[in-house]
């Protein structure tokens, strides 16, 4: 399905640009390492607008999977709070970065292990796109990978 894909490969950006900050972070790079979280915040609040205007309203129209859904929209925000009020010249929102960027990886578990897979079995083409509109508006001009 070309709109996982295209998640799975933002997701691939997003963490790399977290582990590059974080390497920054750990020479003392803190310019560096805050141009490299711009662009992880970048990449992840389109990625995340498409993902919840998209593919997350269609599946959370089921209760069961809304249960889901609901925390992993909260993370979003969580890590967005976080990296507009960071201060990489603190130490402790430093730490903050290496932790939000390690339970990144665990949120993009929840997503790819459980609510993709999940998406492939349940939706129809009436669903998939309004996802594929979501991930559209929330990437003007762009297109999807190999399109």
């Amino acid at each position: 399905m070309p709109l996982i894909r295209d998640y799975i490969a933002e997701h691939e950006r997003a963490t790399n640009l977290g582990g590059d900050a974080v390497r920054a972070i750990d020479r003392g790079e803190l310019a560096e390492a805050s141009e490299l979280l711009r662009l992880m915040g970048a990449e992840l609040r389109s990625h995340w607008q498409g993902e919840e205007n998209g593919l997350f309203a269609v599946m959370g129209r089921d209760p069961l999977v809304a249960e889901h859904i609901g925390p992993l929209v909260r993370e979003h925000r969580e890590l967005e709070d976080l990296l507009v009020a960071v201060d990489l010249a603190d130490p402790a929102d430093q730490e903050r970065i290496r932790t939000a960027v390690s339970e990144l990886h665990e949120h993009i578990a929840k997503e790819e292990d459980g609510l993709f897979p999940a998406s492939l079995i349940a939706l129809g083409g009436a669903e998939w796109d309004a996802s594929m509109l979501a991930w559209q508006e929330a990437h003007p001009g762009q297109s999807m990978i190999g399109q």
